[in-house]
């Protein structure tokens, strides 16, 4: 069954009406596989390279030197001839290769096979084709003519939060060459000399990481872009555009061809359209021109999605006027975090009078960080490889969890008419864990779902298990059973991937959710013996044996999502909240008020334990998370500009009085206390409490002494200032005696 699933989307692509075992294995899924031959055959023991002189060395002859699925032996009766359309060696399929960038021939017979690229990039691809299809020891006898739908393909780094390690980027950028995606955009918002002190040059060895990873990347035929993020304090003169231009040739001297500028997630005199196309024309004319070898220029612009647009100021129609056209322009849709369907890329395109270069904010996680997300990448439509100039995706900051729909990704941007998202993810988490791929399975169909966030931005999860959640809250014991069996399942496969040592990077990602994912399922076992005690007690523990076991895991969840294993900045621990979690608190509410009407007895019935919560009139602040670390409560920062509404507030709720000792947030901006006031609840009444900035210059604000030693249960910010104010929101903290 899982091979038909990995292999039904290539059928539609094969002219012979033969199943492709072998090529089921190639991602992306090829344009077009024609069988031939002898069908499946033998993979030989050793293969020949055979190509012109002067392709001895490139990338794809490298690439095969590499194989470890095939020795290369220069007497080996296997041959395999490479080479670039014009070259001597495959000038008797020159006319079957397609005139497309980056596409290529490949013909595999029991003899040999051919691989003739329209250039060393289809080259280089054509080649991962083959080492692919031979992944099992077998060879395939066909012909592929394939290439890209989109031009530009990969990744951004671009998330908040904890950069990727130096040795995750290498993992990344060898995988986006062996799935065929070329770029990799190098733009991490906690890189200080990409943002925050960009006209700095790099000290020595950080500057040597990122030589090494552009070499790196050149090897396994990716664009490494290094993006630059002068918009936060840039000033327009001539100073900072020459600051500007002496950083970007520092990055070129180290090897750099590829750049980025990004305006992305500011406000003030950064985020004027004229001033951003003048700069750009300039870097474009007198930098990346005069560089004959350097790739297109790309800028993330300040209004970078349909919902923040201003339409009537005309800042996206500036950008289309006065940029040079050939600058592409970033986009992340309708709104921050949104699927692209062909309306939005031609409501876009018309505007910047250029197809968009597509920004899809998934897998990344920054604003749901106590989600980690294992599901497929799907949504976007179809029909529009046409529209746009390029697909990247912002992962996670969890670089090899981001793997499995990054596999979805590498094929929906190669051949998009043919995406089939299912099967993408079943091949995606079997090429990320292969040796416990089931154990991963079980585990990702829990962590699919964002939970509820600021961007309104959510994923199927827990679909399958629907029927089965439904029969045991009606009170349908074979429904009971069932629950109870997935729930098994689910502790089953947390048990194997703790110990799973053959992807170490993998389970140091997940070991947080794997935690939590066995407190859930010991919760849904309890609560599953809870409900089947009160028909079968015979058949089951105690109704208060299962009860109080629930009760205490409800309260490890908790005290585990406040916990040191939560990586940093990860403000909780969720695992299975939009189904299995759900349904688990409403089968225990439901079993404990009917066992209470049944028994005269007064059991607890709220299910989830969490002494916090926020209420706001301030829409991309409600639903923030709230965690504690010994006497520190914190709120999870927000990662885009807060509007902040006259009157609007802010407030945070405990289940019990809270004596404080003390509290500081930062807004972003300095000297902007005066514009808010902070009170709290005590008795019915509430107190205000001053709030400071220590500096003139310093974002941070502190409260009066007054604070130290009061008690409430509440704690209230309202915006005071009689306007809307444009803030952020960095940090939030109040510690607690």
């Amino acid at each position: 069954m899982k091979r038909i699933l990995a292999t039904s989307l290539l059928l539609a692509t094969l002219s012979a009406g033969t199943a492709t075992a072998q090529i089921s294995l190639v991602n992306p899924v090829p344009q077009k596989v024609t069988a031939s031959g002898k069908g499946i055959v033998a993979a030989p023991a050793a293969w020949r390279v055979i190509c012109d002189k002067n392709r001895t060395g490139c990338i794809a002859d490298q690439a095969l030197v590499k194989a470890t699925t095939v020795k290369q032996q220069p007497k080996a009766a296997y041959s395999v001839t490479i080479g670039v359309k014009g070259d001597k060696a495959v000038s008797k399929v020159a006319k079957l290769i397609p005139a497309k960038a980056e596409g290529y021939y490949l013909s595999i017979t029991d003899k040999g096979a051919v691989v003739a690229g329209a250039d060393e990039e289809g080259l280089y691809y054509g080649v991962q084709t083959l080492l692919a299809s031979v992944a099992e020891g077998k060879l395939e006898c066909c012909t592929i003519t394939d290439w890209p739908d989109v031009p530009f393909r990969g990744t951004v780094e671009g998330f908040y939060g904890t950069p990727w390690s130096h040795k995750a980027r290498l993992s990344q950028i060898e995988f986006y060459g062996r799935n065929k995606m070329n770029v990799y955009i190098y733009g991490p918002k906690d890189d200080p000399y990409h943002r925050n002190h960009w006209r700095v040059p790099y000290p020595d060895e950080e500057a040597r990481r990122i030589q090494e990873l552009n070499e790196y990347a050149k090897q396994c035929g990716v664009n490494f872009y290094w993006a630059i993020h002068p918009g936060v304090d840039i000033k327009w003169n001539d100073a900072d555009r020459d600051a500007l231009m002496a950083k970007l040739e520092k990055m070129y001297q180290l090897g750099i061809r590829s750049f980025a500028v990004f305006f992305d997630d500011i406000w003030g005199e950064g985020t004027k359209a004229d001033k951003q196309a003048a700069l750009l024309n300039y870097v474009d004319d007198n930098f990346i021109k005069s560089h004959k070898d350097v790739k297109p220029l790309i800028m993330c612009p300040t209004e970078y999605n349909r919902s923040w647009a201003n339409d009537a100021g005309g800042y996206l129609r500036t950008l289309g006027t006065k940029m040079n056209k050939d600058i592409q322009i970033m986009w992340t849709g309708n709104s921050v975090v949104h699927c692209i369907d062909k309306e939005s890329m031609e409501w876009i395109n018309q505007r910047i009078d250029r197809k968009a270069y597509i920004w899809w904010n998934f897998p990344v996680s920054d604003f749901v960080r106590d989600h980690i997300l294992l599901g497929p990448a799907y949504g976007n439509g179809l029909d529009i490889a046409n529209d746009m100039s390029g697909f990247v995706s912002n992962p996670m900051e969890h670089a090899e969890a981001s793997k499995i729909s990054l596999y979805g990704i590498a094929d929906y941007t190669w051949n998009m008419k043919a995406y089939d998202y299912k099967a993408d993810w079943e091949k995606g988490l079997k090429a990320v864990l292969p040796d416990n791929y089931e154990a991963l399975r079980t585990f990702a169909l829990y962590n699919k779902d964002l939970g509820p966030n600021g961007h309104g931005f959510r994923r199927e999860e827990g679909d399958e298990l629907k029927p089965v959640a439904d029969a045991a809250l009606s009170g349908d014991l074979k429904g009971v059973q069932s629950l109870l069996g997935k729930c098994y399942e689910l502790r089953m496969a947390v048990d194997v991937l703790l110990a799973d040592n053959s992807n170490p990077e993998l389970r140091r990602e997940l070991r947080p959710w794997l935690l939590q994912g066995k407190n859930v399922a010991d919760y849904g076992v309890a609560v599953c013996a809870m409900a089947g005690n009160r028909k079968y007690p015979n058949a089951f523990p105690s109704f208060e044996q299962a009860y109080k076991q629930a009760r205490a895991l409800q309260v490890q969840m908790y005290e585990l999502e406040n916990s040191d294993v939560r990586h940093a900045l990860q403000p909780g621990i969720k695992v299975a909240t939009k189904v299995l979690l759900p349904t688990l608190n409403k089968l225990f509410t439901l079993t404990v008020e009917a066992y209470n009407k049944e028994n005269g007895t007064s059991f607890v019935s709220e299910a989830e334990y969490n002494p916090y919560k926020i209420e706001s009139t301030v829409p991309q602040l409600a639903l923030l998370p709230v965690s504690v670390r010994g006497n520190d409560v914190t709120v999870a920062p927000s990662l885009e500009v807060i509007k902040w509404a006259k009157g609007a507030s802010f407030t945070i709720e405990s289940d019990r009085n809270v004596t404080f000792a003390g509290m500081e947030f930062n807004l972003g901006v300095p000297g902007v206390a005066k514009n808010f006031k902070l009170e709290l609840y005590d008795n019915g009444v509430w107190k205000e409490v001053s709030l400071l900035h220590y500096r003139d210059n310093d974002p941070v604000i502190h409260t009066g002494n007054e604070l130290g030693g009061m008690q409430a249960s509440k704690l209230r910010i309202t915006n005071v200032s009689g306007a809307d104010q444009e803030v952020y929101f960095k940090n939030f903290k109040f510690v607690k005696q």
